[in-house]
């Protein structure tokens, strides 16, 4: 399960009150839903050049880490950011000085910190896994760092993962980059944009570029076997989820 533990597209305004944490980890537990994964606000840059927000960014970071480790959160789910028109090797570095400070400030922490990869729309890093390649090395390959691959992000990045030799190349990749074992989650979304289109639009799971055919070869992968899917896509009516959920089972090879 992924859920924002704030909104997500404001800084924060508060924490989360005892008693609702201690109600979320009693039904949670009840539930047998594990992992618990946690989607970053939208507000955090990693790769801002701002002073301030770089700043707002890595003091909220903690916070949220801190607030998503009392609900027994297992993964948090982070875009790596945007340089804003400076250079994409400065951005990096920014995003290693601060999920440098992030986990030196964190070490008593269990949960992992996932970047996921981005489409490449406008000055976001993340759409290749050479810059992760970077980000890894820098912070000397920590065991709390991890990725979260979306399928919808890696298609109109460029990578041809509806098909079995364009799953098998993004694989090559990831592995020669960080590792495959690091992919800790993947969000399963289809995508209405071109393949290398550099846009984010989501669409229902076998509907969009990727397919059921691409869908079926990434989902029956032995390198995917133990990884947690999160479906991200569109919600129009109630049943959309279930709809999803059902292509997805269908496509599944027991």
């Amino acid at each position: 399960m992924q859920v924002f533990i704030r909104n997500p597209r404001k800084f924060r305004r508060g924490s989360l009150k005892k008693e609702d944490i201690t109600v979320f980890n009693k039904k949670l537990k009840q539930s047998g839903i594990s992992p618990l994964i946690i989607h970053s606000s939208y507000t955090l840059n990693l790769a801002t050049p701002k002073k301030f927000l770089h700043w707002i960014t890595v003091k909220e970071f903690i916070a949220d880490l801190v607030e998503a480790e009392k609900i027994h959160a297992d993964y948090f789910v982070v875009h790596v950011g945007c340089h804003k028109g400076t250079t994409e090797e400065k951005g990096l570095n920014r995003v290693v000085k601060a999920l440098k400070k992030i986990l030196k400030e964190t070490p008593e922490l269990k949960i992992n910190v996932l970047l996921e990869n981005t489409a490449g729309m406008g000055t976001s890093l993340g759409h290749t896994f050479s810059h992760y390649r970077v980000i890894f090395e820098a912070l000397a390959f920590p065991d709390r760092l991890g990725v979260c691959l979306d399928t919808a992000h890696a298609f109109s990045a460029g990578y041809t993962i509806n098909t079995p030799e364009g799953i098998e190349k993004l694989l090559a990749e990831v592995n020669d980059s960080v590792g495959v074992k690091r992919i800790k989650v993947i969000h399963l979304n289809d995508t209405a944009d071109e393949c290398g289109s550099h846009k984010d639009r989501h669409v229902h799971i076998g509907q969009g570029n990727i397919g059921e055919a691409g869908f079926s070869c990434l989902i029956n992968h032995a390198s995917f076997a133990d990884v947690p899917l999160i479906l991200e896509t569109p919600k129009n009516e109630d049943d959309d989820d279930k709809m999803n959920l059902e292509t997805v089972k269908k496509l599944y090879i027991s």
